[in-house]
């Protein structure tokens, strides 16, 4: 890889948005790239926002990604995605777990959940791709490799070996869900 590629990685807390960021920073290493990493995680345990931004290429400055200056961005939830969308570049590319998680303000009726959802993303991202991300966790018994599925859909735009991406969930990944995060890395790089 011979230019520094942006990609900014947006969910709710709980979602595993974190260790994706930490998966992508490992998978820079083991392919001897430069790397470098910022997240905010504030109210993460309480499910609020989360945001994981890392730059990855032969020699990167700042671990700050400017707005608009996002080549891929990867959402793990559907209003996170719109919500971060100001970061994207016009031609980046929005990759978005086709998951919903209704805040406790909607439940409770003080805010109002967006209309037309999908409409928006499609009106919002030139280039989108929606995954079924949670849907296939679910399919494989455990919904929290959905993140692992999405980093396996991302994987497919980087010029990076999979088995560097696999070595990665090896080393990062507790032991007793490797297994099931390989697979979950496989079923999304094969589709």
């Amino acid at each position: 890889m011979n230019k520094v590629i942006n990609i900014s990685i947006v969910g709710v807390g709980g979602q595993g948005t974190l260790l994706s960021g930490e998966l992508l920073c490992r998978v820079a290493l083991l392919a001897g790239m430069d790397v470098k990493k910022s997240e905010v995680h504030g109210m993460a345990q309480r499910g609020g926002s989360v945001i994981s931004q890392v730059k990855l290429g032969p020699k990167v400055y700042s671990p700050l990604i400017p707005e608009g200056g996002t080549d891929i961005l990867v959402s793990f939830e559907k209003v996170e995605a719109l919500r971060w969308a100001h970061l994207l570049k016009k031609d980046g590319v929005a990759m978005v777990n086709a998951q919903e998680i209704r805040p406790i303000t909607v439940s409770t009726g003080a805010a109002q959940w967006p209309d037309e959802l999908d409409k928006r993303l499609g009106d919002t991202f030139e280039n989108l791709e929606l995954i079924p991300a949670l849907d296939m966790a679910q399919e494989m018994g455990n919904a929290k490799c959905a993140n692992v599925i999405m980093i396996g859909a991302l994987a497919k735009h980087m010029d990076i070996d999979p088995e560097i991406w696999r070595q990665a969930i090896r080393e990062l990944v507790k032991p007793k869900f490797v297994d099931l995060n390989l697979k979950a890395f496989d079923a999304s790089y094969n589709l």
